[in-house]
């Protein structure tokens, strides 16, 4: 499973620039709209000690951890989804990632421009851009409402769908974004990829009094609660750049801040799409594996493989700590902590797993 985010924001809120942090990638970060011409892309992994741990254990020859794709969307404005400024180009690359974070500019910077002069406004910002993904959304459900009026004349089908997407039109008329809604049918409106749909992680780029200012925090998260929000300073985050593990958290911590803004945005879309990570070791490879919560032993063994998932018969698991405590694999087995689990096993993070399967042919 490859998990990918669009990283979008008005024009000069520091999109690029933390995207180069996050990613150390060469994304043009220029004080001026649309620097970034067309979307740049960095591959990072997620964060997870566990793994150089397991690797020391088994002493293996290769460690691959699992990975986010980082997408850096050019800044919208103002009638994006009329072709204003760049326009549409953008709006459809944000179509194909799993969520989006909205980068926020909530700090002062003579030095910076505005998108268009103004004061700094954080709820502005943010309801420019959601404005924006709405009427786009209004325009891809207009553009297929044709078709459906059609069908629906003998296809009982179509006119569930015509129906239910009449329902969403009128809730994003009234400034409502899809993602808002208490239930939404994810299988009608799959193949339309409606930009409200898709979860949404605030990113609030703030400056380094902000990271440490309680009050103020929690005044930006209450401007778009209940959706999650985080806060991340981009100069702070292009200074961790190219320090060892040590000097970072040591100067993270001077600023009281106990995870990178790459941990902290990665660990938001983990929960925010429900998606955890369990393990596989041996000599040749230790390995993270991105399922759903609530998946079980087949489905994520199917994530290695299909074959695993077709002809699984069992799945022979240990927990880290387990294991971590016990010293070794052998020592893990000898105390009765590995066991056997078949199809009904419903998945944990710390699992560390060896599939049994038989594929006929």
């Amino acid at each position: 499973m490859s998990l990918s985010i669009g990283i979008v924001g008005l024009p000069n809120v520091g999109k690029s620039t933390l995207f180069n942090a996050l990613t150390d990638a060469e994304a043009l970060a220029a004080n001026y709209p649309f620097a970034t011409i067309e979307p740049n892309t960095g591959i990072v992994p997620v964060p997870d000690p566990r793994l150089g741990v397991l690797a020391d254990m088994y002493k293996a020859e290769k460690v691959v951890p699992a990975t986010v794709t980082f997408v850096d969307i050019a800044g919208l404005v103002a009638g994006a989804s009329k072709g204003e400024g760049l326009g549409n180009k953008f709006l459809a690359n944000i179509r194909e990632c799993d969520a989006i974070v909205h980068i926020v500019r909530a700090f002062e910077n003579d030095g910076i421009l505005r998108h268009d002069n103004a004061a700094l406004n954080p709820q502005a910002d943010i309801d420019i851009i959601n404005t924006e993904l709405m009427l786009a959304d209004l325009q891809t459900i207009d553009g297929r409402m044709p078709r459906l009026q059609k069908e629906s004349k003998t296809n009982p089908s179509a006119r569930e769908q015509l129906s239910y997407l009449e329902t969403l039109k009128r809730h994003l008329e009234d400034g409502t974004p899809l993602s808002a809604l208490p239930s939404l049918d994810h299988d009608v409106i799959r193949d339309l990829h409606l930009l409200t749909a898709k979860p949404v992680i605030y990113a609030f780029n703030v400056d380094e009094m902000t990271l440490t200012d309680d009050a103020k925090r929690a005044e930006l998260a209450k401007l778009v609660a209940p959706a999650h929000s985080l806060f991340v300073c981009a100069k702070l985050e292009e200074e961790l750049k190219g320090l060892d593990e040590a000097d970072a958290r040591e100067l993270l911590e001077s600023y009281g801040v106990s995870e990178t803004g790459l941990s902290q945005m990665i660990h938001a879309a983990y929960d925010t799409l429900g998606l955890q990570s369990y393990l596989t070791a041996g000599q040749k490879e230790v390995r993270a594996w991105t399922i759903h919560q609530g998946d079980t032993a087949p489905q994520a063994a199917g994530v290695i493989h299909t074959d695993f998932e077709k002809g699984f018969i069992a799945a022979q698991i240990v927990s880290y700590p387990d294991l971590i405590e016990a010293g070794s694999e052998s020592a893990a087995r000898a105390a009765g902590k590995m066991r056997t689990e078949g199809r009904t096993y419903v998945m944990q993070p710390d699992d560390i797993v060896e599939f049994r399967f038989n594929v006929s042919k």
